[in-house]
């Protein structure tokens, strides 16, 4: 991992009882916190951070139930997997490493952390851009046959423990290798040693149970926490980037800028000429596209 980010300090931070977070940091500047999606690690933003960190003190983190970071026996109604408990981690990262206020880009999982993040802490998150993902009540509400055939994982991980965590520890590193390389562009994107990353990470026995509940959250309380937000006229008022590939599912089956557009009151967007993984896949059109909104208020 020091090769993928030289330089950048790893440091583990506690946020709730008995709960860790695993973090690097690296660069100088105004703080940026960078999230990643299922089912990888904070490894994955290695293609962007050098040019990141030119201009922000960069700190990456492992969600809770990935990674590095502590993975929790999961409470009957998931709600320590919830992404408001998973946003609560994050602003407590930061907070602990001096940032008051920050600006946060996010894939992915990491994506739905930051929309909670922004949603319950407005005045800590100053910009926000977010990758491949429309929010997760629009999703799960428009779901059609397409959508479920290609994220067939959404609807097997949130099955009740333990089937599907036997499944994913039965071949860690194939479970991987399917929900990546399955997407448009395969497996070349991924730096090997990237890959080598998420693989032994999948591999710690309890992940498997991290991951599931992350995406059990995500169909039962995470909605409730929405559906809160959206009956009582709950907006972000934090500008958004959003940010996804015009070759990915998202974009097949979802109009993610007028779905954000219902959520947020300052929103810009469009599709890059990618797939999912837009960090691996196209890093440098989402430096083109990211960093001048990252810097907008900075000039």
């Amino acid at each position: 991992m020091s090769e993928l980010f030289p330089g950048f300090a790893a440091q583990t931070v506690d946020t709730d009882e008995g709960v860790h977070i695993q973090t690097r940091v690296g660069g100088s500047g105004p703080p940026l916190l960078l999230l990643h999606g299922h089912p990888q690690t904070h490894a994955l933003w290695h293609k962007v951070t050098p040019a990141l960190a030119r201009h922000f003190t960069v700190v990456l983190a492992d969600l809770r139930g990935y990674g590095d970071s502590s993975k929790p026996t999961g409470l009957p109604d998931h709600e320590n997997y919830s992404k408001r408990v998973m946003a609560r981690d994050m602003l407590r990262v930061m907070q602990s490493l001096g940032h008051g206020r920050f600006r946060v880009m996010a894939h992915d999982r990491g994506a739905r952390v930051a929309h909670r993040l922004a949603a319950d802490h407005g005045d800590a998150v100053q910009r926000l851009v977010l990758l491949d993902i429309a929010p997760t009540l629009a999703m799960y509400e428009q779901t059609s046959e397409a959508f479920a055939r290609a994220y067939w994982h959404w609807f097997f991980l949130i099955q009740p423990a333990p089937l599907p965590e036997r499944f994913l520890l039965a071949d860690p590193e194939a479970y991987v290798r399917e929900v990546m390389g399955r997407r448009n562009a395969g497996l070349a994107p991924f730096d090997p040693r990237a890959l080598a990353e998420y693989i032994r990470c999948a591999r710690q026995p309890e992940t498997a149970h991290g991951v599931c509940e992350d995406y059990r959250a995500a169909a039962g309380i995470d909605l409730v926490h929405d559906r809160e937000d959206r009956d009582r006229g709950h907006r972000l008022a934090t500008p958004l980037l959003a940010l996804w590939g015009e070759q990915g599912v998202v974009h097949r089956c979802f109009d993610p800028l007028a779905e954000w557009r219902r959520v947020a009151t300052d929103v810009r967007g469009e599709a890059l000429p990618c797939g999912h993984y837009i960090a691996e896949e196209a890093p440098q059109a989402l430096l083109q596209r990211a960093l001048p909104f990252l810097l907008e208020d900075l000039q």
